[in-house]
């Protein structure tokens, strides 16, 4: 519980000319952290202001962190999930956009650039837009799938920014996951990350259904923009809890509901996404309480 935890903020880098205020949550996850932050050093057009939530840091992360003059950070004693995480690191944000992504990531060269290009096309902040995920197992629609090590010790970045850009995917409907980036007064208008959610299962389409319900539209998948994901190497730690009811009762559909004929995800995105009649059979779904 976050009323149990020590929770401290340290903000120290310069933002001036940063672009993204990039949160990423981390618990006891140092290796991924660092090949995290070690790749958006590296192979970013732009500076970003990082800003990294260490949950509890027993691992060294926290004294690793603060040895980081260049990366901001808010550290809790306690796990107190990503939802909580998310919205305190969101305090020091400095810039514009915000960029949410996972600990066990690894940005791939001009990750950043193909999301500002598409932003500055788009010309205004209602929009919800994500990085397109190479994964190392069989995924979904809007994953890559390209084995380049299932684990950070078997990770060949090598040749990963040899080959990741050579698999061919579109432009897909229904950005979700992250990586992805919110104009600032968005994820305010939303209020963040909903801690109903803690730790943070069923959290990211929750925050899909917000911007939905404040009438954002524009949801896209940036083919270009790409990111290596490990594979959840921290919640899978985690046993999952009954957020799948808390969706249901909270919006009266299923977060697949929403992914499918809401969103449309993984499908070629061919623009702004429209209301669509949903079935009947999916509409007379009621909320169910778990045995």
């Amino acid at each position: 519980m976050i009323a149990d935890s020590i929770i401290t903020r340290t903000k120290r880098s310069n933002t001036e000319n940063c672009m993204f205020s990039i949160l990423i949550p981390s618990w006891n996850n140092l290796p991924y952290l660092q090949n995290c932050i070690n790749s958006i050093r590296k192979n970013s057009f732009y500076p970003h202001q990082v800003i990294v939530h260490i949950n509890e840091g027993n691992d060294g992360s926290l004294e690793w962190i603060k040895e980081q003059a260049d990366v901001d950070h808010t550290y809790s004693s306690t796990n107190i999930g990503i939802c909580y995480a998310l919205n305190l690191a969101r305090g020091l944000a400095d810039t514009d956009y915000i960029v949410y992504m996972n600990d066990d990531m690894y940005a791939c060269a001009n990750w950043d650039k193909y999301l500002m290009d598409e932003i500055n096309t788009i010309g205004h902040p209602y929009f919800f837009l994500s990085s397109t995920a190479i994964e190392p197992f069989p995924g979904n629609n809007c994953t890559v799938f390209q084995n380049f090590g299932n684990d950070i010790h078997s990770f060949n970045e090598k040749k990963l920014l040899e080959e990741y850009a050579q698999v061919p995917l579109h432009d897909w409907q229904g950005a979700t996951w992250p990586p992805n980036v919110v104009h600032i007064s968005v994820w305010d208008m939303v209020g963040g990350y909903s801690v109903e959610f803690s730790p943070g299962f069923y959290s990211d389409p929750d925050f899909s259904m917000k911007l939905w319900h404040a009438g954002i539209r524009l949801f896209k998948g940036v083919s270009k923009s790409r990111a290596y994901h490990f594979g959840s190497k921290s919640t899978k730690r985690i046993r999952k809890n009954k957020n799948y009811y808390i969706f249901l009762k909270k919006w009266g559909i299923t977060a697949s509901t929403l992914t499918k004929y809401y969103l449309h995800r993984g499908e070629v995105f061919t623009g702004p996404l429209v209301e669509e009649k949903i079935p009947m059979s999916v509409r007379i779904k009621k909320p169910i309480s778990p045995a």
